[in-house]
């Protein structure tokens, strides 16, 4: 018997609207990975993101901070 695993889907290079804090919903600018890049994505706003940074930093997560985009419209 034999078995097939797909591979895990790779997360957008950039965020976009659609993603959320999944603290408290707003537009996240921020994806913390933690466990490598098949790991456990977490969104965060700005607010969030500096309220857990260093916790996250310290735990190895690997950041995409897109919090230069906050002022952006369109």
């Amino acid at each position: 018997m034999s078995t097939t695993t797909a591979d895990a889907p790779t997360a957008p290079a950039v965020l976009t609207r659609e993603d959320r804090c999944d603290r408290c919903g707003a537009q996240a600018f921020v994806r913390a990975t933690l466990g490598g890049s098949d790991g456990t994505a977490l969104h965060f706003c700005g607010h969030h993101f500096r309220a857990h940074e260093l916790k996250l930093v310290a735990a190895g997560a690997t950041i995409l901070d897109e919090r230069h985009r906050i002022d952006e419209r369109a």
